[in-house]
């Protein structure tokens, strides 16, 4: 018979903290609770990562054993900065104490049983470059034949069998709904899957997934190991639980129960990351999947002014499928966030940087400013603004707009219709054509080069370089010079907007869907960047801007006390967990945010409601939340745009309605603008 060890059974201890002190009620009434399943919702900034330090250290000064605790976080630096927390509450560093990630766990637990999962263990583990680099030798080692089949290149497999692994679904199932464009391929697909999972155990590897996918299989094909770890880990606590996804709960669920003392944390509110299969019902779900669950809740904001609380309480509670909080300000009172319409994106673009400058002026450095957007490519105005005012940013998580391969792949193209001579831009357009590798490309330049002008060469007598090439490759080079033919007519020769569209049309879409696990995005990016580019006349003024939209990167900028000073320019997504004095949340037009696909689809309308309470609660002081009227498409022209449903739905006096260059609110007969 199993003893279950709980804390309402344990001894009095006199501690050497003051709970009382070091945390408000509600932190309280988590740390010291007993034990069972638990579940604590803790919104945006209401110090969950305090409550679950101080929570260890209670376990810890109860006389549990630091080896009988397990604490699972979602990245390596919230694990360290817990730990470290820990260490310092107590005064020294419990050892033998459990922490980490879940893929940290997974390699210290299967490393013991390497012999269960075909292993030594002295196992190596491939990163994202490496596990693509075995999946394109596995493609090349099948002889599959590309030329007559539409595979999906490595990366995008990769992170088709990531998403298989993470979701528990087999490939047969995942495949026709997550990429229906690549369901013809399926057999092709399942035969990399399966030599990839075969090269991986011949050459003593694992990737990141098998840390998770075959720690599971251990658990569930092994009950004495189960039991082992069961009865070991006598308390678990998760962090970010509903971030989880059907893998990693289905672990916590076999870990748990034995004693059944779970306490997982986290906010429905804040669950965002759907597109990597997490599932927000592993959170919504846990009172029903451990019976007896006690739950509590984290309300109180330490983070952003009663205002912005306000505007985010009043959006949130319109999901229908949540736990019902509302978040309370311990802040002073401050302005209220500014709605904010303005003419098109360039004025978005302009509005943005003049008010950064302003807040500057006033006090508040750039490090304390940021500016969020759905996509990526509802930036790209932003960034050439900002560089033409030298006001230095940074995108977090991520590369620069016009940095992105999508759209250096498309710009190479103009670059050689605007200097045929330019090298790089032809490797460049060249390898993008299939079966044309580096030598290929460099045995066409060296035939191209050889002529007055590289770009007539290749229109008109380019079936000499075509008679290096064999024959998959000469067709794909066919495709390539018709395409440049094409690109010789007038209307396009010189209009980078319809040159642009021309070379997305011409197959760049195919090569997106082949190349990208994230085609759809990309796709967005291309459709903004031939809208930027139909506000030049020429090709080659295109280019000079875009080339010298960054004259600061990597230097000191004249009249910038701190040279390391930047804006930041953040997707929500990465911006999760950040926060700043000012936030501009920008592009709030129906259509783009939420995202189209949402409308058809309740489960993802709350999602991207989330998405849109995660931005706004960033915000500690000031919140502007931005939309163009207008947006100019190069095929229909000027689109009216409609304010997104999330600042419609909102009560009017959550927010000031701005007219741009006017500090009052809009005067009530310009509420057609809302």
């Amino acid at each position: 018979m199993t003893h279950r060890y709980s804390l309402q059974s344990a001894p009095p201890k006199t501690s050497k903290i003051d709970y009382g002190k070091e945390l408000n009620p509600e932190q309280l009434r988590v740390v010291t609770s007993g034990g069972g399943p638990t579940m604590v919702l803790a919104g945006p900034g209401s110090g969950k990562t305090r409550t679950l330090t101080y929570r260890v250290a209670y376990l810890l000064e109860q006389g549990i054993d630091p080896r009988r605790i397990l604490l699972v976080t979602f990245t390596v630096k919230a694990a360290r900065q817990m730990l470290e927390r820990v260490e310092q509450i107590m005064g020294h560093r419990p050892e033998n104490l459990w922490g980490g990630t879940f893929h940290h766990i997974g390699n210290v637990l299967l490393r013991r049983h390497a012999d269960l999962i075909r292993r030594t263990p002295a196992f190596g583990i491939l990163d994202k470059e490496d596990s693509q680099d075995l999946i394109a030798a596995c493609i090349a080692d099948l002889k599959i034949p590309l030329a007559k089949t539409r595979l999906p290149q490595a990366n995008v497999l990769g992170n088709l069998f990531s998403l298989s692994s993470n979701t528990l679904q087999p490939l047969e199932t995942l495949v026709p709904e997550a990429v229906p464009q690549f369901a013809d391929q399926l057999p092709f697909v399942q035969r990399v899957s399966e030599s990839y999972r075969k090269r991986k155990e011949q050459g003593n590897l694992l990737d990141y997934d098998d840390l998770l996918a075959l720690w599971l299989a251990v658990l569930k094909e092994n009950p004495a190991v189960r039991k082992t770890y069961g009865e070991q880990f006598q308390y678990i606590l998760v962090d970010e639980y509903q971030d989880t996804n059907r893998l990693q709960f289905e672990i916590v669920r076999s870990l748990a129960e034995e004693h059944r003392n779970l306490l997982v944390v986290g906010d429905d509110a804040q669950s965002i990351y759907a597109f990597r299969g997490a599932e927000v019902e592993n959170l919504l779900r846990f009172p029903e999947v451990f019976p007896g669950t006690s739950t509590f809740r984290l309300e109180t904001n330490y983070r952003s002014t009663p205002e912005i609380l306000s505007l985010a309480n009043a959006s949130i509670q319109l999901n229908s499928r949540q736990f019902q909080k509302e978040l309370k300000s311990l802040q002073s009172s401050g302005p209220l966030p500014a709605v904010v319409p303005l003419v098109d994106l360039k004025q978005q673009a302009a509005f943005i940087a003049q008010r950064v400058l302003e807040l500057r002026a006033e006090g508040t450095s750039l490090e304390e400013i940021g500016v969020l957007f759905r996509a990526r490519f509802q930036a790209a105005e932003l960034e050439l603004e900002l560089a033409k005012r030298n006001i230095p940013y940074v995108v977090r998580g991520g590369i620069r707009f016009f940095e992105q391969a999508h759209i250096k792949d498309v710009l190479a193209h103009l670059r050689v219709l605007a200097n045929p001579r330019d090298e790089m831009a032809w490797e460049r357009i060249l390898r993008l054509q299939e079966g044309i590798g580096p030598a290929y490309a460099r045995r066409i330049w060296e035939v191209l080069s050889a002529a007055p002008d590289p770009l007539e060469k290749a229109r008109g007598g380019g079936e000499e370089a075509g008679k290096l090439l064999p024959a998959r490759s000469a067709a794909a080079w066919g495709k390539l010079r018709r395409t440049l033919q094409e690109l010789r007519d007038p209307q396009k020769s010189d209009n980078p907007a319809e040159a642009l569209a021309t070379v997305i049309q011409s197959g760049y879409l195919s090569t997106l869907e082949t190349r990208f696990e994230d085609a759809r995005d990309r796709k967005e990016d291309l459709e903004q960047l031939v809208n930027l580019a139909s506000s030049y006349v020429s090709i080659a003024k295109f280019i000079e801007d875009l080339t010298l939209r960054e004259p600061f990167k990597g230097e000191s900028v004249r009249g910038w006390e701190k040279p390391d000073e930047f804006l930041a320019l953040s997707t929500i997504h990465q911006a999760k967990g950040l926060e700043w004095t000012c936030v501009f949340l920008i592009g709030l037009t129906e259509g783009q945010f939420p995202h189209p696909k949402s409308f058809q689809d309740p489960a993802e309308m709350e999602e991207e409601r989330r998405l849109f309470y995660v931005a706004v609660t960033r915000a500690k002081k000031e919140l502007y939340l931005t939309y163009p009227l207008t947006r100019y498409s190069y095929d229909k022209g000027q689109v009216l745009m409609r304010p997104s449903q999330f600042i419609q739905e909102l009560p009017e006096e959550l927010f000031e309605l701005w007219r741009v260059g006017d500090d009052q609110p809009f005067p009530e007969d310009s509420e057609h603008l809302l």
